[in-house]
């Protein structure tokens, strides 16, 4: 509040705002509020859950033929955002089928980048970033220190050119060619790279 004194509400409360709260209710929007700050400085003191960072060119949507109350489409959202396990994937994707029927590619495509999100968080993945042409996938430097080279190599040569390795200081990194790709071709590639990271570990050695 004393920062808000000095330097006024800003964009937080401001006219770009507004838009949005009463699109959604303020109630709802308090409530997204809180949980963005929470997620970013973790709340009472607890640890700060393994966040990744995805941003991917893809016709992943909700479109208003499927859902055409606004208001349902932000809880569809909102429960897209909450997916944590794959067992949530499961749940989710049976009830919409329930409520609105079988849904389209864009949503199919939603649901494909949640269960890549879910994989990219068990096995610390940090980033998955699309630049134009390329899509960048960044493993944490926990996650880096326990690849075995080789492993990781089988992984990449079973998609070709498609897929290079190297390194971002001690951070292994994947960098996807998506050129001439159709959307639902680079992202199963994208996501079965990420899926793979698991199997990439080096051997346990027990004495």
């Amino acid at each position: 509040m004393r920062d808000l004194s000095i330097r006024g509400a800003g964009n937080l409360l401001g006219a770009q705002q507004h838009g949005f709260i009463d699109s959604v209710g303020f109630d709802l929007y308090s409530q997204m509020l809180k949980e963005a700050i929470e997620e970013r400085r973790g709340s009472d003191g607890e640890s700060v859950k393994f966040n990744v960072e995805m941003n991917l060119d893809l016709d992943a949507y909700i479109p208003d033929q499927y859902i055409t109350d606004g208001r349902l489409k932000i809880e569809m959202y909102k429960r897209f955002r909450g997916i944590e396990a794959l067992e949530d994937i499961q749940e989710l994707q049976d009830e919409m089928i329930d409520r609105f029927g079988e849904y389209p590619a864009e949503v199919e495509y939603l649901f494909k980048v949640a269960e890549t999100k879910v994989y990219a968080t068990q096995n610390l993945v940090e980033s998955i970033l699309q630049s134009k042409q390329e899509i960048s996938i960044l493993l944490s430097e926990e996650a880096s220190s326990t690849v075995d080279g080789q492993k990781l190599f089988m992984l990449g040569d079973q998609f070709g050119r498609m897929v290079s390795l190297g390194m971002e200081g001690k951070k292994v990194k994947l960098v996807v060619n998506v050129k001439g790709l159709a959307q639902k071709e680079w992202l199963n590639i994208v996501y079965q790279l990420v899926k793979g990271v698991a199997t990439v570990k080096k051997e346990q050695v027990t004495n």
